[in-house]
């Protein structure tokens, strides 16, 4: 009896199949702007950074892992058929377009002031998804605290290599 309870908790093949597509879409999505823009640039390397700047591989690593939660969570919001789903799904996609906004006006346009106000307007999107998130599947809304962390870690250090570089 235990088993069959087990079984109806776990996604089947097909469901599972779905979310790695989730997972990777956003990881896509997300990786998109590295096409256009990236640090690896003359002006990017003669600035200034705050001495709590992390190395290099950090950045490639966390976002690969958070844009990995974010699809898992946007697969479980998408599959639910609770109240407030398209708000969420709404929000989902309006923060990941700041998201996506973010490299190409920090590194492409070479404007860290523009960038902050691009993840400043991201950290309040990523809040209201969260909050959206929580009405439709609380596993949801608790797989983006991660990622909350990491834009207000994104929103400090665009802020310090602004006010150093200004």
């Amino acid at each position: 009896m235990e088993s069959l309870a087990i079984g109806r908790r776990l996604p089947d093949g097909s469901s599972i199949l779905t979310a790695i597509g989730f997972v990777l879409l956003v990881n896509i999505v997300g990786a998109a702007p590295s096409a256009v823009a990236s640090p690896d640039t003359p002006w990017f390397r003669a600035l200034e950074k705050p001495w709590f700047y992390p190395p290099t591989i950090a950045f490639p690593v966390v976002w690969t892992l958070l844009f990995v939660l974010l699809g898992i969570a946007l697969w479980l919001v998408w599959r639910s058929d609770a109240d407030g789903r398209r708000l969420a799904l709404g929000a989902f996609a309006a923060q990941m377009a700041f998201n996506v906004a973010w490299t190409p006006a920090f590194f492409a346009l070479e404007a860290p002031l523009v960038a902050l106000g691009i993840i400043v307007v991201l950290w309040a999107l990523v809040v209201g998804t969260i909050l959206a998130f929580r009405r439709v599947d609380r596993r949801a809304a608790a797989l983006l605290v991660p990622y909350l962390a990491w834009v207000t870690f994104a929103t400090v250090l665009n802020l310090g290599i602004w006010r150093l570089n200004a």
